[in-house]
């Protein structure tokens, strides 16, 4: 085993936003503490340094977040800017036998951080790899983001090994190399996440008038979520009651549609409800009170909200392809991929009890549908997946 561990959580210790890559950091941050020291490219110092106090309480947050932009308070900015001018050392422990997890999507500062990083850590360097969404559907993603991607995809070349969070994310990047035509490139493996398990054991369904459906996720162009507004409009019109609620950050740049249709929604006195981000203890509650939940996203590299309702005994209605349909391949029902429009919204009609055909809805057991193999253990697995690597 390496005698120094670094991981690298420049970007999540300094948001408190908790999107799918923020919680994988902060999962492995939690899995690996006492093992791994966790650090940050610090801009305004100009060095790779140990997380301060205030950083790894950022990590630790569980509250709700405003943003998911990285926030440099000003004394840390003048702080850092101090003892660059200062030419305060720094000791990470590098050498021969220091390895490095990167288990988020860095930034083009990282990248050019990255190189004087990597050539002082001897030991195995391995990033994790979420999807090439970005990459796939570009007109789906921040117009940065878009631009930003393919460069990230080849700076994945500069580590040891990359563990992808899936097959799919897997075969994504190993296409993208060798569309490059790059002939030596890290060892490439996928490995299994963990979800958060639930806090108490799965409870039933509430019983009542109006079901509740639920739908977890950041409110973005990719996540599909105009395509779900539009099709519980369609039953609301047709006289189908049930509850929706939305839970999840927006982003701005690719989520205007969806948050114009939620107001428009909203102010004809349809029964929906958009929260934002919330806190654990209020996304525990949430999932408890539903009675169901569903997952539009066009594409994923994982999707823990689909493991993490399905670990919390509530089914869950997403797509069959990819990540997502490798994900649940165990479990029913799954919103068909012949339409783009959400057509579960049969599934959706059966389940919430207002189906007028007398079939039964699948997965309409009181425990909910098989738990999926994804869905089976914690972060501690995942853990052990990157000390794998870095063993060798």
């Amino acid at each position: 085993m390496p005698t120094t561990l670094l991981l690298d959580l420049t970007h999540s210790s300094h948001t408190r936003a908790r999107t799918g890559v923020q919680r994988v950091s902060r999962a492995l941050h939690r899995e690996l503490t006492g093992r791994a020291l966790p650090v940050c490219f610090d801009p305004y110092q100009d060095k790779w340094r140990p997380l301060r106090m205030w950083e790894l309480l950022n990590l630790e947050a569980s509250g709700p977040s405003t943003g998911r932009a990285a926030r440099w308070p000003l004394s840390a900015r003048l702080g850092g800017l101090f003892r660059r001018l200062a030419g305060v050392p720094v000791d990470l422990g590098l050498g021969p036998d220091c390895a490095l997890i990167v288990p988020e999507i860095f930034s083009p500062g990282v990248a050019s951080a990255l190189p004087s990083l990597l050539s002082r850590a001897g030991g195995p360097r391995v990033a994790l790899f979420h999807d090439a969404i970005a990459l796939q559907l570009p007109q789906f993603s921040p117009k940065s983001t878009a631009a930003r991607f393919p460069h990230y995809m080849k700076e994945l070349l500069l580590f040891d090994g990359v563990a992808a969070v899936s097959e799919d994310s897997r075969n994504a990047l190993r296409d993208y190399w060798r569309w490059l035509g790059v002939s030596r490139t890290p060892v490439l493996t996928a490995i299994t996440l963990g979800i958060d398990p639930p806090r108490t054991s799965p409870v039933a369904a509430p019983s009542g008038d109006a079901p509740t459906v639920l739908c977890v996720g950041t409110l973005e162009g990719r996540k599909n979520h105009v395509a779900l507004l539009d099709a519980c409009e369609a039953l609301w019109t047709r006289g189908v009651s049930f509850n929706l609620r939305l839970i999840g950050i927006s982003n701005r740049e690719t989520a205007s549609a969806a948050l114009e249709r939620v107001e428009r929604l909203q102010a004809a006195g349809r029964p929906l409800r958009y929260e934002g981000e919330v806190d654990d203890r209020d996304l525990e509650a949430a999932y408890a009170q539903c009675s169901f939940t569903v997952y539009p996203s066009l594409a994923e590299g994982f999707g823990l909200p689909v493991a993490e309702s399905l670990a919390r005994g509530r089914p869950c209605v997403c797509r069959i392809t990819g990540a997502l349909g490798a994900g649940a391949s165990a479990s029913e029902p799954r919103l068909p991929q012949r339409s783009r429009r959400l057509s579960g919204t049969s599934w959706i009609r059966r389940r919430t009890g207002n189906d007028s055909s007398g079939k039964a809805g699948h997965g309409t057991s009181r425990h909910g549908p098989p738990m999926p193999r994804s869905c089976s253990h914690g972060w501690d697995r995942c853990g052990d997946s990157h000390n794998g690597m870095l063993m060798g």
